[in-house]
């Protein structure tokens, strides 16, 4: 690279060369800005999630990687100073290599980048862990590689070798493995894949049937060379040569592929890239049919992806910056600094839940969709209720791939293969197979679905302008429009979107949700009748009290004899967002009054009063309707879970809130990983759709727009 990674980043740990004079084995490791439950390394998918848990960073150099559902990943990085190796991350037998230990200073992370700084004897070194959120360029989101930088932060003439290795776990079946080494030109890539693997399987939500890659090429001050074998040998190998192309590679079950960059006598600066990812040619099962990577129209080869993929670097790096800036700059604005950092992290996992594919026959661009993971829970595909709490990501950064997400879907319904009167819960019951349910068997959750469904298309069509879209499938949305109007006073005993509660009927949240879905459809259609219903119910549960308790100091869990009862009514926040104006001012100062009151656990709200635990997702939608005080306090609440130091999960969108119920409060339940993190986004979106302008625009098919809608300016306050 001919510029400075440090420089170009502009961060609080990249710009302090004192930091580096100064350090030594008492040296404090610091976390920028905050100590997170685990750093994401490499995520890109479902089956490109790769993390380190932040209880492992000061002991970085012995520590291994984990996939996001907490299997270990061998991921080495080592550098040769002046003949002696040091371990940078990921050698846990260091006391028998003849490798030593380099000594971590600082850990860092934005919204796409991880950042590790380390010394290892004279010399200073960052790892850079960038993966790309580019969701208006369709290419470079759609790639399934991840990148690690190397960089020299400063040296004085040292002559250094750099290494990187990952071993057969990340294929998902290590035993299993297979290795296959490929040279095109100057790019070296290893393949790792499992032997006779089925198509579409899945071993502990890890995929079998693609292949797994580690790829890089020289940089202007490098040679490079690669090896593949029993892992301490080939470690060893690099230990004492700074080189591996004077052996023969050995692939043997349990061992590593390993790329190795030789840098000669060099200063500060320089630097090398490795690509490592996981690709699958035919990566989802739509309907029976196979899609591809969009990426694979312009490059169809793996070798094709991977160089422009490395080509690409330059261009992905400052854009992120640039987007990692203004997020930055935009969250603290919209509620504060905790708020940022609270979107930092959780930006990557949004997107590392889904892939965004075309056919893969016709390689037609026109056809893009994108299909979404239901992580840590069942593993179902584009779930109504994952894609509702996480759609004020898409809305702030680029609303069409709300459209993109729910177009399989709505291919499906239009198709007629759904026979129920409400909208299907999913596309399938298990990732990659969209092949729907024609049995008629998915998870029952009618009123949930139905109101989603209506609420994002009109989201969609407010943010985007596009109405041909919504025209196109008007007649289905509206049955379930009028499924709404006939099924939503007295609810039938169901199921919500969080489903661990239980079914209850009459679920007061649920009723609102109707309230604005009918609203919605509405607006959608232009058919007044199905505004007035909206507001009709809209005044019935609140207003009228139905869904309050009798001195209407809050929403009553379930209605109408339980007073005391109360959960989070986080389905208002729509109404405020696409300024329906379904419910009063009032509806949300009654809640905001309630809720900085009464019922605040050490770590937040619960989701009702029969819970200890929080969804953090829909505390932050319920936040947006609030004033700036109460606002404040549940971003506090989430910051607080999210930098505790009593977890190291990927962040956890599910948490114990409160001690009430004898549980220790702060501690994640269950769910890791989730992309339903795109809701920390609400407050945010209130800023109005598209609202972050640093993120390229190319290679993406246009669409016609018929008519643009004015959307409303809205304000967190009251």
């Amino acid at each position: 690279m001919l510029f400075n990674l440090q420089n170009a980043l502009g961060l609080g740990s990249l710009c302090a060369s004192a930091f580096w004079l100064f350090g030594g084995n008492d040296q404090r490791l610091t976390h920028h800005p905050v100590l997170p439950p685990s750093y994401p390394l490499a995520v890109r998918n479902p089956y490109l999630s790769t993390w380190m848990p932040s209880d492992r960073i000061e002991r970085l150099p012995y520590s291994n990687s984990q996939f996001w559902a907490g299997q270990e990943l061998g991921w080495s990085v080592i550098v040769r100073v002046n003949g002696q190796a040091f371990s940078l991350m990921g050698v846990p037998d260091l006391e028998t290599s003849g490798i030593l230990p380099a000594k971590v200073h600082r850990a860092e992370f934005t919204a796409t980048h991880s950042l590790f700084d380390l010394t290892a004897g004279p010399v200073s070194l960052t790892l850079d862990f960038f993966s790309p959120v580019s969701p208006s360029n369709y290419v470079r989101q759609s790639l399934p590689f991840s990148y690690l930088t190397v960089q020299v932060t400063k040296s004085y003439g040292d002559d250094i070798q750099i290494y990187s290795d990952i071993d057969g776990r990340w294929a998902g079946r290590e035993h299993s493995a297979v290795q296959v080494f490929e040279q095109h030109d100057d790019l070296a890539i290893h393949f790792l894949s499992v032997e006779d693997a089925v198509p579409y399987t899945e071993g502990n939500d890890m995929a079998l049937w693609g292949q797994v890659i580690l790829a890089s090429r020289p940089e202007n001050v490098s040679s490079l060379s690669a090896l593949a074998g029993e892992r301490q040998t080939v470690r060893k190998y690099f230990a004492e040569g700074g080189d591996l192309s004077s052996e023969g590679s050995n692939w043997s079950s349990g061992g590593v592929v390993a790329l190795a960059h030789d840098l000669g006598t060099v200063d500060s600066g320089a630097s090398v890239n490795f690509a490592v990812g996981y690709e699958r040619k035919e990566a989802i099962n739509y309907l029976g049919e196979a899609y591809t990577g969009y990426y694979r129209a312009e490059y169809p080869t793996t070798h094709e992806a991977v160089s422009f993929f490395l080509d690409d670097y330059e261009d992905a790096f400052w854009e992120s910056l640039d987007f990692d800036r203004e997020l930055k700059t935009s969250g603290t604005a919209a509620a504060s600094s905790k708020y940022a950092d609270i979107l930092a992290l959780s930006t990557r996992q949004a997107y590392g839940g889904i892939d965004l594919t075309i056919p893969n026959e016709s390689l037609d661009t026109e056809e893009v969709l994108a299909f979404i993971k239901e992580l840590s829970s069942d593993g179902n595909v584009n779930t109504i209720d994952v894609i509702m709490p996480a759609f004020p990501i898409y809305w702030v950064l680029d609303p069409d791939w709300i459209r993109l997400l729910l177009e399989p879907v709505m291919k499906y319904l239009d198709a007629g293969r759904w026979h129920l009167p409400y909208t299907i819960h999913d596309l399938g019951s298990h990732y990659p197979n969209a092949i729907g349910h024609d049995d008629q068997k998915a998870e029952p959750m009618p009123i949930e679905e139905c109101g989603n469904l209506l609420i994002l298309a009109l989201a969609y069509a407010q943010a985007t302008g596009d109405t041909d879209w919504t025209d196109q499938y008007l007649d289905i949305f509206q049955q379930y429009a009028d499924y709404l109007v006939d099924n939503s006073i007295n609810i039938a005993n169901q199921l919500s979107s969080n489903d661990a509660a239980g079914p209850l009927p009459n679920e007061t949240n649920l009723a609102i949700k109707a309230a604005v879905g009918i609203k919605a459809f509405g607006e959608m259609s232009g058919i007044h009748y199905y505004s007035r219903v909206g507001d009709e119910h809209a005044d019935l549960f609140f207003n009228q009290g139905l869904g309050t308790d009798k001195d209407q100091t809050h929403f009553v869990l379930e209605y109408p004899d339980f007073p005391d009862s109360w959960k989070t009514p986080y389905n208002i926040y729509p109404d405020l967002l696409l300024g329906l104006d379904t419910f009063p001012t009032e509806a949300h100062k009654m809640s905001n009054d309630f809720f900085s009151s009464s019922v605040r656990g050490e770590y937040g709200v619960p989701l009702d009063n029969r819970q200890d635990w929080a969804k953090s997702d829909w505390n932050m939608w319920l936040a947006g309707t609030f004033d700036q005080a109460t606002r404040d306090e549940f971003v506090d609440d989430l910051w607080a879970f999210m930098t505790n130091g009593k977890h190291n999960w990927p962040f956890s969108d599910r948490y114990v809130a409160t001690s009430a119920r004898g549980r220790e409060p702060g501690k994640p339940v269950l769910c890791r990983a989730r992309p339903t993190v795109g809701g920390h986004f609400a407050i945010l979106a209130l800023n109005g759709p598209a609202s972050i302008t640093s993120l390229s625009t190319t290679h993406k098919p246009g669409r016609k727009l018929s008519k643009m809608y004015i959307v409303k300016e809205h304000s967190s306050e009251l």
